[in-house]
Protein backbone atom coordinates (compact mmCIF):
# COMPACT_ATOMS: atom_id res chain seq x y z
CA UNK A 1 0.00 0.00 0.00
CA UNK A 2 0.75 3.75 -0.83
CA UNK A 3 1.04 6.15 2.18
CA UNK A 4 -1.49 8.65 -0.22
CA UNK A 5 -2.95 10.84 2.14
CA UNK A 6 -5.94 13.30 0.88
CA UNK A 7 -6.69 16.80 2.32
CA UNK A 8 -10.73 17.42 1.64
CA UNK A 9 -12.60 20.09 2.36
CA UNK A 10 -14.75 23.43 1.89
CA UNK A 11 -13.34 26.41 -0.53
CA UNK A 12 -11.01 28.48 1.19
CA UNK A 13 -10.60 27.04 4.66
CA UNK A 14 -6.68 26.71 3.93
CA UNK A 15 -6.14 23.72 2.22
CA UNK A 16 -3.61 24.39 -0.43
CA UNK A 17 -1.38 26.48 2.61
CA UNK A 18 -2.01 22.99 4.68
CA UNK A 19 -0.69 21.10 1.43
CA UNK A 20 2.58 23.15 1.48
CA UNK A 21 3.15 22.55 4.47
CA UNK A 22 2.49 18.46 4.76
CA UNK A 23 5.51 18.41 1.34
CA UNK A 24 7.34 20.91 3.34
CA UNK A 25 7.85 22.66 0.02
CA UNK A 26 10.60 25.80 1.12
CA UNK A 27 13.09 24.65 -1.87
CA UNK A 28 13.20 27.50 -4.23
CA UNK A 29 13.66 25.52 -7.31
CA UNK A 30 10.92 23.20 -6.49
CA UNK A 31 8.60 25.99 -5.84
CA UNK A 32 9.83 27.74 -9.12
CA UNK A 33 8.64 24.39 -10.94
CA UNK A 34 5.27 24.35 -9.68
CA UNK A 35 3.43 27.74 -10.98
CA UNK A 36 1.30 29.11 -8.85
CA UNK A 37 -0.12 27.87 -5.50
CA UNK A 38 -3.69 26.47 -7.34
CA UNK A 39 -1.98 24.59 -9.82
CA UNK A 40 0.25 22.59 -7.00
CA UNK A 41 -2.51 19.37 -6.94
CA UNK A 42 0.02 16.50 -5.81
CA UNK A 43 3.55 16.09 -3.88
CA UNK A 44 5.94 14.27 -1.26
CA UNK A 45 6.86 14.84 1.92
CA UNK A 46 8.16 12.98 4.56
CA UNK A 47 7.95 13.44 8.49
CA UNK A 48 9.88 11.32 11.57
CA UNK A 49 11.50 9.10 8.48
CA UNK A 50 8.26 8.37 6.96
CA UNK A 51 7.39 9.41 3.51
CA UNK A 52 3.92 9.99 1.64
CA UNK A 53 2.19 11.54 -0.71
CA UNK A 54 -0.05 13.84 -0.44
CA UNK A 55 -3.12 14.71 -2.49
CA UNK A 56 -5.04 18.06 -2.65
CA UNK A 57 -8.90 17.55 -4.10
CA UNK A 58 -9.09 21.00 -4.35
CA UNK A 59 -12.16 23.82 -4.02
CA UNK A 60 -15.13 24.06 -5.26
CA UNK A 61 -17.02 25.98 -7.44
CA UNK A 62 -20.47 26.66 -5.74
CA UNK A 63 -23.53 26.95 -8.53
CA UNK A 64 -26.31 26.03 -6.67
CA UNK A 65 -26.67 23.81 -3.35
CA UNK A 66 -27.91 20.56 -4.83
CA UNK A 67 -24.97 21.12 -7.59
CA UNK A 68 -22.31 21.69 -5.00
CA UNK A 69 -23.38 18.60 -2.96
CA UNK A 70 -23.63 16.24 -5.43
CA UNK A 71 -19.94 17.58 -6.70
CA UNK A 72 -18.31 17.35 -3.47
CA UNK A 73 -19.47 13.75 -2.70
CA UNK A 74 -17.63 12.91 -6.26
CA UNK A 75 -14.49 14.30 -4.72
CA UNK A 76 -14.29 12.94 -1.30
CA UNK A 77 -15.77 9.52 -2.06
CA UNK A 78 -13.44 9.05 -4.44
CA UNK A 79 -10.43 10.33 -1.74
CA UNK A 80 -11.52 7.94 0.16
CA UNK A 81 -11.91 5.28 -2.02
CA UNK A 82 -8.49 5.74 -3.64
CA UNK A 83 -6.48 7.41 -0.20
CA UNK A 84 -5.06 5.67 2.70
CA UNK A 85 -5.36 8.71 4.94
CA UNK A 86 -7.80 11.38 4.80
CA UNK A 87 -7.26 14.87 6.72
CA UNK A 88 -10.58 16.76 6.54
CA UNK A 89 -10.02 20.62 6.87
CA UNK A 90 -12.38 22.84 8.42
CA UNK A 91 -12.25 27.20 9.30
CA UNK A 92 -12.64 28.25 12.74
CA UNK A 93 -13.72 31.23 11.52
CA UNK A 94 -17.18 29.98 10.08
CA UNK A 95 -17.69 27.48 12.47
CA UNK A 96 -19.59 24.33 11.14
CA UNK A 97 -21.64 24.80 7.62
CA UNK A 98 -24.05 22.88 6.05
CA UNK A 99 -20.91 21.21 3.76
CA UNK A 100 -19.08 20.55 6.79
CA UNK A 101 -21.63 18.27 7.99
CA UNK A 102 -22.19 16.62 4.49
CA UNK A 103 -18.48 15.70 4.77
CA UNK A 104 -18.62 14.62 7.80
CA UNK A 105 -21.68 12.02 7.20
CA UNK A 106 -19.16 10.46 4.17
CA UNK A 107 -16.09 10.44 6.76
CA UNK A 108 -17.78 8.39 9.52
CA UNK A 109 -18.71 5.54 7.40
CA UNK A 110 -15.13 4.67 6.89
CA UNK A 111 -12.67 2.74 8.36
CA UNK A 112 -9.85 4.85 7.26
CA UNK A 113 -7.91 6.81 9.58
CA UNK A 114 -9.90 10.48 9.20
CA UNK A 115 -8.07 13.76 10.53
CA UNK A 116 -9.95 16.33 11.82
CA UNK A 117 -8.02 19.58 11.37
CA UNK A 118 -9.21 22.83 12.36
CA UNK A 119 -7.53 26.13 10.81
CA UNK A 120 -6.89 29.29 11.52
CA UNK A 121 -6.46 28.64 15.15
CA UNK A 122 -3.75 31.38 15.89
CA UNK A 123 -5.05 32.68 19.44
CA UNK A 124 -6.57 31.67 22.60
CA UNK A 125 -9.52 32.37 21.75
CA UNK A 126 -10.23 30.99 18.76
CA UNK A 127 -8.97 27.60 20.06
CA UNK A 128 -11.55 27.79 22.56
CA UNK A 129 -13.79 28.12 19.64
CA UNK A 130 -12.87 24.96 18.05
CA UNK A 131 -14.88 22.69 20.36
CA UNK A 132 -17.62 23.41 18.31
CA UNK A 133 -16.26 20.88 16.07
CA UNK A 134 -17.14 17.89 18.15
CA UNK A 135 -20.56 18.21 17.24
CA UNK A 136 -19.69 16.68 13.58
CA UNK A 137 -19.00 13.39 15.03
CA UNK A 138 -15.51 12.19 14.13
CA UNK A 139 -13.79 12.57 17.93
CA UNK A 140 -10.97 14.29 18.47
CA UNK A 141 -10.06 17.10 16.36
CA UNK A 142 -6.24 19.09 15.84
CA UNK A 143 -6.69 22.68 16.45
CA UNK A 144 -3.53 24.23 13.46
CA UNK A 145 -2.46 27.65 11.68
CA UNK A 146 -1.75 26.12 8.18
CA UNK A 147 -0.25 30.00 7.59
CA UNK A 148 2.08 30.56 10.23
CA UNK A 149 2.75 26.19 11.04
CA UNK A 150 1.38 26.28 14.70
CA UNK A 151 -0.03 22.69 15.54
CA UNK A 152 1.54 21.12 12.25
CA UNK A 153 3.94 19.29 13.82
CA UNK A 154 1.36 17.55 16.31
CA UNK A 155 -1.01 16.66 12.98
CA UNK A 156 2.24 15.31 11.09
CA UNK A 157 3.42 13.32 14.56
CA UNK A 158 -0.31 11.97 14.59
CA UNK A 159 -0.20 11.17 10.70
CA UNK A 160 3.00 9.20 10.48
CA UNK A 161 1.84 7.34 13.53
CA UNK A 162 -0.66 5.69 11.24
CA UNK A 163 2.06 5.09 8.36
CA UNK A 164 4.08 1.72 8.39
CA UNK A 165 7.89 1.50 8.75
CA UNK A 166 7.55 -1.69 5.90
CA UNK A 167 7.64 -1.23 2.35
CA UNK A 168 5.85 -2.54 0.00
CA UNK A 169 6.90 -5.20 -1.97
CA UNK A 170 5.90 -6.26 -5.41
CA UNK A 171 4.72 -9.55 -6.33
CA UNK A 172 6.84 -9.73 -9.25
CA UNK A 173 10.75 -8.43 -9.18
CA UNK A 174 11.05 -6.99 -12.59
CA UNK A 175 12.05 -3.53 -12.92
CA UNK A 176 9.20 -1.54 -13.78
CA UNK A 177 9.14 1.44 -16.13
CA UNK A 178 5.84 3.79 -15.74
CA UNK A 179 4.97 5.77 -18.88
CA UNK A 180 3.66 9.29 -17.78
CA UNK A 181 2.63 12.47 -18.62
CA UNK A 182 -0.39 14.87 -19.89
CA UNK A 183 -3.17 13.20 -20.85
CA UNK A 184 -3.18 12.77 -24.98
CA UNK A 185 0.79 12.99 -24.86
CA UNK A 186 0.47 9.79 -26.72
CA UNK A 187 1.70 7.38 -23.77
CA UNK A 188 -0.96 4.25 -24.79
CA UNK A 189 -0.14 4.70 -28.61
CA UNK A 190 3.93 5.04 -27.09
CA UNK A 191 3.67 1.01 -25.80
CA UNK A 192 1.07 -0.01 -28.34
CA UNK A 193 3.21 0.67 -31.03
CA UNK A 194 6.39 -1.39 -28.99
CA UNK A 195 4.37 -4.28 -28.24
CA UNK A 196 3.09 -4.24 -31.97
CA UNK A 197 -0.94 -4.57 -30.80
CA UNK A 198 -3.66 -2.81 -29.52
CA UNK A 199 -2.96 -4.07 -25.73
CA UNK A 200 -4.57 -0.63 -24.50
CA UNK A 201 -7.36 1.77 -25.78
CA UNK A 202 -6.15 4.58 -27.84
CA UNK A 203 -8.30 7.39 -28.71
CA UNK A 204 -8.10 11.18 -29.62
CA UNK A 205 -9.95 12.18 -26.41
CA UNK A 206 -7.98 12.68 -23.38
CA UNK A 207 -8.26 10.62 -20.15
CA UNK A 208 -9.08 7.27 -22.07
CA UNK A 209 -6.99 5.21 -19.44
CA UNK A 210 -8.00 4.72 -16.15
CA UNK A 211 -5.74 2.59 -14.72
CA UNK A 212 -2.31 1.99 -14.97
CA UNK A 213 -2.01 -0.88 -16.96
CA UNK A 214 1.37 -3.11 -16.81
CA UNK A 215 2.82 -5.18 -19.79
CA UNK A 216 5.47 -7.79 -19.52
CA UNK A 217 8.09 -6.89 -21.97
CA UNK A 218 11.59 -7.95 -23.45
CA UNK A 219 13.79 -5.98 -25.50
CA UNK A 220 17.24 -5.70 -25.56
CA UNK A 221 17.58 -9.18 -23.50
CA UNK A 222 16.06 -7.17 -20.58
CA UNK A 223 12.73 -8.24 -19.17
CA UNK A 224 10.24 -5.19 -17.29
CA UNK A 225 6.99 -4.45 -16.96
CA UNK A 226 5.86 -1.73 -19.20
CA UNK A 227 3.35 0.22 -17.25
CA UNK A 228 0.77 2.83 -19.01
CA UNK A 229 -0.35 5.42 -16.78
CA UNK A 230 -3.76 7.90 -17.07
CA UNK A 231 -2.53 11.49 -18.01
CA UNK A 232 -2.02 14.07 -15.33
CA UNK A 233 -3.53 17.35 -15.77
CA UNK A 234 -3.47 20.71 -13.49
CA UNK A 235 -5.81 20.75 -10.53
CA UNK A 236 -7.81 23.02 -12.50
CA UNK A 237 -8.74 20.66 -15.10
CA UNK A 238 -9.86 17.69 -13.15
CA UNK A 239 -13.16 18.22 -13.42
CA UNK A 240 -14.52 15.18 -13.97
CA UNK A 241 -14.13 12.45 -11.13
CA UNK A 242 -12.96 10.12 -13.25
CA UNK A 243 -9.98 11.72 -13.66
CA UNK A 244 -9.35 12.63 -9.95
CA UNK A 245 -9.84 9.07 -9.85
CA UNK A 246 -6.76 8.28 -12.62
CA UNK A 247 -4.53 10.71 -11.28
CA UNK A 248 -4.23 9.22 -7.93
CA UNK A 249 -3.64 5.79 -9.41
CA UNK A 250 -0.87 7.34 -11.87
CA UNK A 251 0.98 8.96 -8.14
CA UNK A 252 0.74 5.43 -7.30
CA UNK A 253 2.45 4.11 -10.15
CA UNK A 254 5.25 6.34 -10.13
CA UNK A 255 5.88 5.88 -6.50
CA UNK A 256 6.09 2.29 -7.72
CA UNK A 257 8.42 2.74 -10.55
CA UNK A 258 11.83 1.76 -11.21
CA UNK A 259 12.27 4.35 -14.41
CA UNK A 260 9.76 6.91 -14.76
CA UNK A 261 9.70 7.85 -18.90
CA UNK A 262 7.90 11.65 -19.57
CA UNK A 263 6.37 12.11 -22.28
CA UNK A 264 5.60 15.46 -23.39
CA UNK A 265 3.76 16.93 -26.16
CA UNK A 266 6.43 18.42 -28.92
CA UNK A 267 3.17 21.07 -29.54
CA UNK A 268 2.52 22.27 -26.53
CA UNK A 269 5.96 22.49 -25.19
CA UNK A 270 7.44 21.98 -21.86
CA UNK A 271 4.55 23.16 -19.19
CA UNK A 272 4.10 23.67 -15.68
CA UNK A 273 2.34 20.16 -15.40
CA UNK A 274 5.57 18.44 -17.09
CA UNK A 275 7.71 19.73 -14.35
CA UNK A 276 5.91 18.94 -11.71
CA UNK A 277 5.60 15.34 -12.73
CA UNK A 278 8.94 15.55 -13.38
CA UNK A 279 9.65 16.63 -10.05
CA UNK A 280 7.92 14.29 -8.45
CA UNK A 281 9.49 11.24 -10.14
CA UNK A 282 12.74 12.99 -8.26
CA UNK A 283 11.48 13.63 -5.22
CA UNK A 284 10.86 9.92 -5.46
CA UNK A 285 14.57 9.53 -6.51
CA UNK A 286 13.44 7.54 -9.73
CA UNK A 287 15.56 6.89 -13.12
CA UNK A 288 13.77 9.53 -15.35
CA UNK A 289 13.83 10.28 -19.45
CA UNK A 290 12.31 12.60 -21.04
CA UNK A 291 10.72 11.60 -24.44
CA UNK A 292 9.74 14.85 -26.83
CA UNK A 293 6.87 12.81 -29.06
CA UNK A 294 5.29 14.17 -32.36
CA UNK A 295 8.11 15.87 -33.37
CA UNK A 296 7.58 15.17 -36.44
CA UNK A 297 4.96 17.69 -36.44
CA UNK A 298 7.07 20.82 -35.73
CA UNK A 299 8.55 22.95 -38.10
CA UNK A 300 12.36 22.34 -37.89
CA UNK A 301 13.21 26.03 -39.58
CA UNK A 302 12.51 27.97 -36.34
CA UNK A 303 12.87 25.33 -33.75
CA UNK A 304 16.13 23.02 -33.34
CA UNK A 305 16.42 19.70 -31.00
CA UNK A 306 19.17 22.01 -29.37
CA UNK A 307 16.97 24.93 -28.45
CA UNK A 308 13.88 22.94 -27.39
CA UNK A 309 16.70 20.67 -25.45
CA UNK A 310 18.03 23.55 -23.61
CA UNK A 311 14.71 25.55 -22.76
CA UNK A 312 13.85 21.67 -21.06
CA UNK A 313 17.26 21.71 -19.25
CA UNK A 314 17.15 25.16 -18.37
CA UNK A 315 13.09 24.28 -16.30
CA UNK A 316 14.60 21.31 -14.65
CA UNK A 317 17.96 23.02 -13.23
CA UNK A 318 19.49 21.41 -10.71
CA UNK A 319 19.11 17.91 -11.93
CA UNK A 320 19.73 17.95 -15.80
CA UNK A 321 21.58 14.95 -16.27
CA UNK A 322 18.73 13.19 -17.73
CA UNK A 323 18.06 12.08 -21.23
CA UNK A 324 16.11 13.75 -23.61
CA UNK A 325 14.87 11.89 -27.09
CA UNK A 326 12.92 13.45 -29.55
CA UNK A 327 10.89 10.74 -30.91
CA UNK A 328 7.32 10.16 -33.04
CA UNK A 329 5.42 7.33 -32.09
CA UNK A 330 2.88 7.81 -35.49
CA UNK A 331 6.35 7.58 -37.99
CA UNK A 332 8.06 5.06 -35.19
CA UNK A 333 11.18 7.54 -35.03
CA UNK A 334 13.69 6.35 -32.03
CA UNK A 335 10.64 4.40 -29.93
CA UNK A 336 13.21 1.58 -29.55
CA UNK A 337 15.78 4.17 -28.95
CA UNK A 338 14.01 5.71 -26.10
CA UNK A 339 13.51 1.79 -24.63
CA UNK A 340 17.26 1.12 -25.10
CA UNK A 341 17.76 4.91 -22.94
CA UNK A 342 15.28 3.63 -19.95
CA UNK A 343 17.18 0.05 -20.10
CA UNK A 344 20.81 2.07 -19.59
CA UNK A 345 19.14 4.40 -17.18
CA UNK A 346 17.85 1.46 -15.00
CA UNK A 347 21.24 -0.02 -14.98
CA UNK A 348 22.72 3.00 -13.68
CA UNK A 349 20.30 2.99 -10.87
CA UNK A 350 21.28 0.08 -9.60
CA UNK A 351 24.57 0.66 -10.39
CA UNK A 352 27.19 -0.21 -7.55
CA UNK A 353 30.70 1.05 -7.18
CA UNK A 354 33.12 -1.04 -5.39
CA UNK A 355 34.45 1.23 -1.83
CA UNK A 356 38.36 1.09 -3.83
CA UNK A 357 37.50 2.09 -6.47
CA UNK A 358 35.71 4.87 -5.27
CA UNK A 359 38.08 6.00 -3.22
CA UNK A 360 40.57 5.79 -5.74
CA UNK A 361 38.93 7.64 -7.97
CA UNK A 362 37.46 10.71 -5.40
CA UNK A 363 39.82 10.52 -3.02
CA UNK A 364 42.57 12.78 -5.41
CA UNK A 365 40.02 14.82 -6.90
CA UNK A 366 38.85 16.10 -3.55
CA UNK A 367 42.69 16.49 -2.47
CA UNK A 368 43.31 18.85 -5.73
CA UNK A 369 39.52 20.73 -4.86
CA UNK A 370 39.25 20.51 -1.28
CA UNK A 371 36.12 22.26 0.63
CA UNK A 372 36.73 25.84 1.21
CA UNK A 373 37.71 26.45 5.03
CA UNK A 374 35.46 27.94 7.28
CA UNK A 375 36.37 30.27 10.52
CA UNK A 376 40.18 28.97 9.80
CA UNK A 377 39.29 25.72 9.74
CA UNK A 378 40.03 22.86 7.59
CA UNK A 379 38.02 20.34 5.84
CA UNK A 380 39.41 16.54 5.61
CA UNK A 381 37.41 14.21 3.76
CA UNK A 382 39.49 10.98 4.40
CA UNK A 383 37.05 8.17 3.07
CA UNK A 384 34.00 7.09 1.42
CA UNK A 385 31.62 4.62 0.22
CA UNK A 386 28.39 4.03 -1.83
CA UNK A 387 25.19 2.89 0.96
CA UNK A 388 23.57 -0.25 0.80
CA UNK A 389 20.33 1.76 -0.79
CA UNK A 390 17.89 0.89 -3.48
CA UNK A 391 19.35 4.33 -5.09
CA UNK A 392 22.85 5.92 -5.52
CA UNK A 393 23.22 7.09 -1.92
CA UNK A 394 26.67 8.10 -1.11
CA UNK A 395 29.08 8.85 2.40
CA UNK A 396 32.00 10.77 2.77
CA UNK A 397 33.61 10.86 6.01
CA UNK A 398 35.01 14.26 7.41
CA UNK A 399 36.39 15.90 10.05
CA UNK A 400 33.87 18.70 10.28
CA UNK A 401 31.03 17.52 7.78
CA UNK A 402 28.61 20.37 9.44
CA UNK A 403 30.67 22.80 7.61
CA UNK A 404 30.30 21.26 4.23
CA UNK A 405 28.24 23.52 2.03
CA UNK A 406 25.33 23.10 -1.08
CA UNK A 407 27.58 24.52 -3.78
CA UNK A 408 30.27 21.58 -2.49
CA UNK A 409 28.06 19.16 -2.71
CA UNK A 410 26.96 19.58 -5.82
CA UNK A 411 30.65 19.52 -7.29
CA UNK A 412 31.32 15.93 -5.66
CA UNK A 413 27.87 15.10 -6.93
CA UNK A 414 28.72 16.32 -10.77
CA UNK A 415 32.58 14.77 -10.70
CA UNK A 416 30.52 11.68 -9.52
CA UNK A 417 28.60 11.55 -12.69
CA UNK A 418 31.30 12.22 -14.95
CA UNK A 419 33.68 9.31 -13.17
CA UNK A 420 30.99 6.46 -12.92
CA UNK A 421 28.25 7.43 -15.48
CA UNK A 422 24.86 8.08 -13.19
CA UNK A 423 23.23 9.55 -15.89
CA UNK A 424 19.17 10.07 -15.82
CA UNK A 425 19.51 9.31 -11.71
CA UNK A 426 19.35 11.24 -8.84
CA UNK A 427 21.52 10.79 -6.06
CA UNK A 428 22.29 11.88 -2.91
CA UNK A 429 24.96 12.96 -0.84
CA UNK A 430 25.90 12.68 2.95
CA UNK A 431 28.69 14.42 4.62
CA UNK A 432 29.51 12.60 8.18
CA UNK A 433 31.95 13.00 11.41
CA UNK A 434 34.49 10.63 10.39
Amino acid sequence: MSNIIAIVGRPNVGKSTLFNRLIQRRDAIVDAVSGVTRDRQYGKGDWNGKSFSVIDTGGYEIGSDDIFEEEIRKQVQLAIEEADIIVFVVDVETGITPTDTIVANLLRKIKKPVFLTVNKVDNSIRHSEAVEFYNLGLGEYYSISSINGSGTGELLDAITEKISDEQTEENDELPRFAIVGRPNAGKSSFINTLIGEERNIVTDIAGTTRDAIDTKYNRFGFEFYLVDTAGIRKKSKVKEDLEFYSVMRAIRAIEHADIVVLLIDANRGFEGQDKSIFWLAEKNRKGIVILVNKWDLIEKETNTTRDFENIIRKEIEPFTDVPILFISVLKKQRIFKAIETAVEIYQNKTKRIATRKLNDVMLPIIQDNPPPAVKGKYIKIKFCTQLPTPTPQFAFFANLPQYIKEPYRRFIENKLRKAFDFHGVPISIYFRKK
